[in-house]
């Protein structure tokens, strides 16, 4: 039996006797390595720098503590930090770590989720609107997915690729990662079609010792009717409640209640790449019966915000600064706005520099002048709110601008301009902006149309 096989099996036969945690499950998929205890079982991603583990220890609650301790130990000896991301109270209350709170994960008991549904009227419009456009939400057979050459495993396959293409955040590792191969069998699986296309998608996994289920993917494309999330996660609860379960969760809305000082900024300065905001209030508007604290637990004297930084960069994977700039990548109009506040102050400058030292003539000053004046507010517009055409013209424009700020720099300044490392840092600054800004605009025109085919 292949090694990884094997451990895979032994994870889930833990699993199965004391999977508590609602991410347990996730061990599972690809990715983790596994230490184990004849009892216990971590899940871990080795970042470099630090073994990042998935939630607490998975096996009997008197022996976790411990397991937890031992299992820091090791990450030392093999010289990296530990932390445990994704604690509950359970294991944050009773284990000698230090615990950041993180978020907050919303609880329902699907047994009386009718009576949630009945009570809450907007929930209840929703529904009924997905209904009445002609949505319709069935059982998904998780076979379906093993064969990854058939039309249904197509589907999902292209609903995730248009899903991933819609969000501002490139594909993430570690607890978020989009893996629907693992242990088949347990899962349950919900499809929302519209006439014949799949238009939405609810993957559960179970959470064996609650018993109950976790809602790990919940997938919509933007041209789905309004409803069809609730119309899914209305069919997960109706089949969970007829099952007798008592718990279901949707998971962490990251950064959600009394976090930290620290946390909260990042909360608000954050908001441009992810809607935090938005993330707690789609789940509250489901009317969870209880919003439950999620921590990262770690030894204590280790550095908290060296364990932030950690678990940042196993849900990276490949590196934070990769992932940063592919998140501005995706989210161009973070970076233009940026620069078009920049482009502010250096309209000023130009509009005082004397035209007979860095510019051919008085004309060509005020050219450039009303140019950038012009451009700094429609870059500030477009990057509040993406419009076709205008990302055209102006990408357009600002191309025109580099190019012809480089035909100055080389034809006019570096021969009659200022002469010294003056010159060529002014000319260096006039090229790159304008050129990152077009780069910027041609990559927010052609994501912002893939996202809306």
């Amino acid at each position: 039996m292949p090694e990884a096989y094997s451990e895979t099996a032994r994870a889930l036969a833990i699993l199965r006797g004391h999977g508590w945690n609602a991410t347990s499950f996730q061990i599972l998929e690809p990715g983790f390595r596994y230490w184990f205890e004849p009892q216990v079982c971590v899940a871990y991603i080795d970042t470099g720098r630090a073994w990042v583990a998935a939630g607490a220890p998975i096996g009997p609650p008197h022996l976790v503590p411990a397991a937890a301790q031992r299992f820091a130990a090791a990450a030392a000896g093999n010289g990296r930090r530990a932390c445990f991301f994704g604690t509950e109270d359970r294991f944050a209350t009773t284990s000698p770590f230090a615990a950041m709170r993180i978020g907050e994960q919303p609880v329902w008991d699907p047994r009386a989720w009718d009576d949630t549904v009945r009570a809450t009227a907007s929930l209840r419009a929703q529904i009924r609107r997905a209904g009445a456009k002609g949505v319709e939400v069935r059982p998904f057979d998780p076979r379906l997915l093993a064969d990854t050459n058939s039309q249904a495993r197509r589907d999902v396959d292209r609903l995730i690729a248009r899903w991933q293409a819609a969000h501002p955040m490139p594909p993430m590792g570690f607890l978020v990662q989009m893996h629907l191969d693992s242990a088949l069998e347990e899962r349950r699986l919900f499809a929302a079609h519209l006439g014949n296309s799949l238009v939405g998608f609810l993957s559960m996994v179970p959470v064996f010792a609650r018993p109950g289920w976790f809602i790990e993917d919940l997938l919509r494309l933007p041209h789905a009717p309004n409803g069809t999330a609730e119309l899914l996660v209305d069919a997960a609860m109706r089949a969970a409640a007829a099952a007798g379960t008592a718990y279901v969760t949707l998971g962490l809305a990251p950064l959600a209640g009394e976090v930290g000082p620290w946390l909260r900024i990042a909360r608000r300065t954050g908001l441009p790449l992810y809607d935090f905001r938005g993330v707690q209030a789609f789940k509250a508007k489901l009317r969870p019966q209880s919003w439950a604290p999620i921590h990262i637990s770690y030894p204590r004297g280790q550095s908290g915000i060296a364990t932030v930084y950690d678990a940042l960069a196993a849900f990276a994977r490949g590196g934070l600064l990769r992932f940063g700039v592919e998140t501005l990548l995706r989210r161009p109009g973070v970076l233009i706005q940026a620069l078009a506040l920049i482009l502010v102050p250096w309209t000023i400058l130009i509009a005082f520099a004397p035209a007979e030292r860095w510019f051919p003539s008085p004309a060509v000053k005020w050219g450039w002048v009303a140019f950038d004046a012009a451009l700094a507010p429609a870059l500030s517009s477009l990057a509040r709110r993406w419009r076709r055409g205008l990302d055209t013209t102006l990408a357009t424009l600002v191309t025109t601008d580099a190019a012809a700020t480089l035909f100055q720099l080389i034809a006019w300044n570096l021969r009659h301009g200022p002469r010294g490392a003056l010159t060529w840092i002014v000319g260096a600054i006039s090229v790159i902006a304008p050129t990152l800004v077009a780069a910027l605009l041609w990559a927010g025109r052609r994501s912002g149309r893939a996202n809306a085919a």
